[in-house]
């Protein structure tokens, strides 16, 4: 039975490596499976999700405007599709999370989605938000604080390395924008 997975944690926890190895599984074992990533992060290249640990591969790409339904039935022309994989899921639209249910219940195909919890301030992202709330299955991939413990949240950082603690949601970046903390780091920065 086909479901809605998802894979969610703070960053470089190892999701698009998550997300790469699952992908080639399917394929190794002569399945199936197509990769969608966010349209704007092209830091690895467009239309390519990557891992920090060198592992990438070609994916079609998603904005606000996608309909991934259409685009998921597009591709079943071509043959069966085994399973579809979502990374950067935080950047889903409601609309778009919607779709992918109906991908799910209709298609009969499982969707493996892979993002981020909240964005710097502790905030939810809307595609997050809607999959936390209609996921059949939901995994916390761990990583760790500076500290030692869980990191569960995200600290955008400035120029100077100095928390950031207002402008827009979605800013592109790696471990040179973004660090990974537990909720008291977190707090002490952002929550002040």
């Amino acid at each position: 039975m086909a479901q809605l997975y998802f894979y969610y944690s703070a960053m470089n926890a190892g999701k698009s490596t998550s997300l790469l190895q699952s992908a080639y599984n399917y394929k190794e074992r002569g399945m199936r499976a197509e990769i969608f990533t966010a349209a704007f992060d092209d830091r690895y290249g467009v239309g390519k999700v990557a891992s920090r640990i060198g592992l990438q591969a070609e994916a079609h790409l998603f904005d606000p405007n996608s309909e991934l339904k259409t685009q998921i039935e597009q591709l079943k022309v071509s043959g069966k599709i085994d399973c579809i994989f979502i990374d950067e899921a935080q950047f889903l639209t409601k609309a778009q999370v919607r779709q992918l249910i109906d991908v799910v219940d209709e298609f009969k195909i499982p969707v493996l989605a892979y993002g981020l919890r909240t964005d710097f301030l502790g905030e939810t992202f809307e595609g997050s938000h809607y999959l936390l709330a209609w996921a059949d299955k939901l995994f916390e991939l761990k990583t760790v604080c500076h500290c030692g413990r869980k990191a569960n949240f995200v600290v955008r950082l400035d120029a100077d390395g100095n928390a950031v603690t207002e402008g827009e949601q979605v800013e592109v970046g790696g471990n040179d924008r973004y660090e990974s903390m537990c909720r008291k780091h977190f707090k002490s920065l952002v929550w002040r």
